[in-house]
Formats: structure tokens, sequence, C-alpha cells
């Protein structure tokens, strides 16, 4: 049975986000989904009421009585262990007592408590956030999505592998194309770090088994000619917010013309099928949360701003996650080419390295 520990009190909807999301989880995934709500327990319990149905008998309540704020420092988020809603979550999974942990929280917070509470994978440098980028022709792996804002050259050039490792899994790419987010192509462009890790990435591709395309632009996220792009997180993070925000406008500006003339008007009629499928694949609501790659357990990184779809969407992904063993497949991946990233980091390097609060 998939166990999925939610955060309930992390989005800027909490509870009743989660608790909605939840409830439609049961209502449409698989019968073998159990959700654990993790909160302040007399408020769920009274906004249950009037929900409940033979589904949410699969659902169940531990009661957190404090909520790590938004702004909370990684380092004092890791101290305040089971106490908060986002920590039991984490220490559910840590006892064997749910499988996955899925939150809209302060995804610092959620970093230093993955690497805390369940440990990084051996061989693993920094954990990172992969996100999943619908494209024309199927789908990007954006690594690091703003886990890990200034790596070392070496924990860059590991993003590209576990993204391509999440490929490989996700969506069965056995020999993933991988690309270098720079301002350029050249081998010249990039900053120090990029140009780094692009030349530890083309000395390390072929054992670890990627088809390492070189440095791209920030336009190929979207073309479907990569199935990883790996980046730092704070680029990542930007880029992807960038993203939506252009996503966002566009539709924006389609609805305003549509609406400006009879036949537009009656054009939209006629493609709204199409139009509203469009919207379906272009929204991040739709891809629910993104993976923290990296740890030894399923973590679902959700948006702040996640309703009760996107965190339906996020807790059926946790779910699949988990039950497809992913991170354990990582794991074995990682070790079979583990003596190519002992080569790579016997050389100290002065670059700093941080994670996101």
């Amino acid at each position: 049975m998939g166990r999925v520990a939610v955060d309930a009190m992390g989005s800027d909807g909490a509870p009743a986000s989660e608790l909605a999301g939840a409830v439609a989880a049961l209502r449409h995934g698989p019968a073998e989904l159990s959700v654990i709500l993790v909160g302040d327990e007399p408020s769920l319990r009274a906004r249950l009421v009037g929900m409940a149905g033979p589904h949410t008998a699969r659902l169940s309540i531990r009661h957190a009585a404090k909520v790590l704020a938004p702004d909370e420092s990684p380092a004092r988020a890791a101290r305040s262990g089971g106490d908060t809603s986002l920590g039991l979550a984490f220490e559910l999974v840590a006892r064997g007592e749910a499988d996955a942990v899925v939150s809209a929280g302060n995804s610092g917070a959620l970093l230093a408590l993955g690497s805390l509470r369940l440990g990084r994978l051996p061989g693993v440098l920094r954990a990172a956030i992969a996100a999943v980028v619908p494209t024309p022709r199927g789908q990007t792996v954006l690594c690091d999505a703003g886990a890990t804002v200034e790596p070392r050259p070496e924990a860059l050039a590991q993003f590209a592998l576990l993204g391509a490792l999440l490929a490989r899994e996700l969506f069965a790419r056995a020999t993933p194309r991988v690309g270098l987010l720079a301002n350029g192509r050249e081998a010249h462009k990039g900053t120090p770090l990029v140009r780094a890790a692009h030349e530890l990435l083309v000395r390390l591709a072929p054992d670890a088994g990627l088809d390492y395309r070189g440095l791209v632009e920030g336009h190929d996220l979207f073309g479907g000619g990569l199935d990883v792009m790996a980046t730092d997180g704070f680029t990542g993070n930007a880029l992807l917010k960038g993203a939506e925000g252009a996503i966002a406008a566009s539709a924006a500006l389609l609805d305003e013309e549509l609406a400006a003339s009879s036949p537009a008007r009656l054009g939209k009629w006629l493609a709204r099928g199409a139009l509203a499928r469009a919207r379906t694949r272009a929204s991040w609501v739709e891809a629910g949360g993104a993976l923290l790659v990296g740890v030894a357990g399923t973590v679902v990184v959700c948006h702040g701003r996640s309703d009760a779809r996107a965190m339906t969407g996020a807790i059926l992904a946790a779910d699949r996650t988990a039950a497809a063993g992913v991170h354990h497949k990582i794991a074995v991946a990682l070790a079979r080419h583990r003596e190519v990233w002992v080569g790579a980091t016997s050389e100290p390097t002065s670059e700093p390295e941080s994670e996101t609060p």
C-alpha cells in the first residue's frame, strides 16, 4: 500500500488545499493509496466533516502543533524535529510509517530535512530539485530548479547525471540527451562554474551513460531536443518562474485577442477543446510538484500557491514514484558510476556552495 505523508500546513491555502487535494487523490487514485495528513488535527477534522466517504477511510491525521514559517532558516527547520507538520512528515518516512513526503511549504526546510532525516544517497554530492517541463515533443527534466544555489563544479555536473537517471526511470530514455545551461553554445561561454562543469561532463559523460550535447541556452528547455537541462539552483529557479510568467502572459494576450471581435470569438468557441488541452499541458498545476532527487526517499516539492488540484497531482505523483522505487534505482545507478565521481572530486575546489532557504 502506498502511504503518502502530506504536510497539511505548507501551502498559501493551507489546510484547505491539502485536505481537498488529499480527498480527491483518494477518490481518483489507486485503491491501495493511503494519505496521512500532518498538521493541526482539530482544524483538519473540523474541515473533514462533510467530505467523508468510503475513500476517506484511507485518510488519517497526525497532529503537529507547530508550523514552519515561510522564512524559517533551513538550519532552524532541521533542528525543529517532529514538532512541526513538515518535520513530522519526514519523521514518518524515516521511521517507515510512510513512503513519501509531499509539501508546498518552505523549500529550504524541505531540502534540509530531506538531507538530514532521510540522508543523501551514497555518492550524491548535493541534493537537487528536478522539475519536469512539458514540451511539444515530450518532457524535459530541469535539474536543479532551486535546491543548491551555489554548487561546486562537481555537484553541477552530477545534477546532469541525477536528471538523466530520473529521465531514464520516468520516461524510459535509455541514453538521455543532456545539456548544460549557459549564455551561449560556444565553449568559452558561461561562468567559471559552468565552464568547469562542462569540462567534467565532456570527460565523464560516456562512462556515465549520457548523450551530452554541451552548452545550451534557455530556450532549449522547451524545444524538445533535450531530456535533461542541468543548471545551478538559482538559475534554474529563475528560469522556471520566468517561464511560468511568460506562459501566463501569453495566455492572457491570447484571450484578449480572441475576445476582440466576433470572428475571433467564434474561432475561440470552435477551438475551445484544443485551447483547453494546450492550457492543461502547459500548466504547472497539472505537474503537481517537483522531485527532490539525491535523498534516500521520495519527496515532492510543491509550489506555495498550489491549490487542491495541484496537491492531488503531487500526491499521485509521489505515490507513483515511491511505488516505482525511483530513488532505489538511482542509488544503484550511482553505485555503478561511483568511480566516475570519485575521480571527479579528488581535487578540492574553492567554489562556494549553499542551499536555498
